[in-house]
């Protein structure tokens, strides 16, 4: 199982396609604005098919591409029910927009819920509810592989902006100790911006949410 980290967006936003060559196979984690060039330049170079997008949380910044994605592919999108409006009808997030960024909605063909496995790639990833950031934050963690795609729950040395519409620190924190901190040390935390970290890391130095 190979992880590809790929920015894209006119605010530098991290989607993951997640490719597994000899099953063919391969699952987008967040679409960020202008991805799909990129998700399909490697999906032709390992041969693989896009099998699932898994929407983390609702913000334009990691759904802006997501439209272009399925229509280039029908590959089913799965996502928490907390962010279907932000998803479905993204003109709601106009006020909190850069101007001049066009969104298009996508339909969410699976609905997920904390707690839910996903099999994907020959996997099992489970689904943890991480709101705080957003309503329908969710993180996907895929326990053989000790690795955590987490939205913006959490990034390295900081945490997800709680001053937007549906944000609360309070909420946040329990989250994140509830959710992420609660995962084995060693698991590597892929996050929607910025560098990977790991649970470790964060419990013992992040100076937003201290273990």
């Amino acid at each position: 199982m190979t992880v590809h980290v790929l920015p894209a967006g006119p605010i530098p936003t991290n989607a993951y396609l997640i490719t597994e060559s000899s099953r063919g196979e391969a699952v987008l984690i967040d679409a960020p604005g202008e991805i799909w060039p990129k998700v399909s330049a490697i999906l032709g170079k390992e041969k693989c098919r896009l099998a699932g997008l898994w929407i983390t949380h609702g913000h334009w910044d990691h759904t802006q591409g997501a439209a272009e994605v399925v229509r280039a592919t029908g590959v089913p999108v799965t996502a928490h029910a907390a962010d279907q409006v932000m998803i479905e009808t993204p003109e709601v997030m106009r006020a909190f927009l850069i101007p001049g960024i066009k969104l298009e909605g996508v339909k969410v063909d699976r609905w997920v819920k904390g707690g839910e496995r996903i099999e994907a790639l020959g996997e099992e990833a489970e689904v943890r509810h991480v709101p705080g950031h957003c309503p329908g934050n969710v993180l996907f963690y895929f326990k053989s592989k000790g690795l955590a795609f987490v939205g913006d729950a959490l990034f390295r040395g900081s945490v997800g902006r709680t001053d937007l519409p549906g944000g609360n620190f309070a909420e946040l924190e329990r989250s994140i100790r509830g959710q992420i901190y609660t995962l084995p040390d060693e698991t590597i935390v892929h996050s929607g911006h910025g560098p990977e970290t790991s649970v470790g890391e964060e419990k013992a130095d992040n100076p937003h949410v201290p273990a």
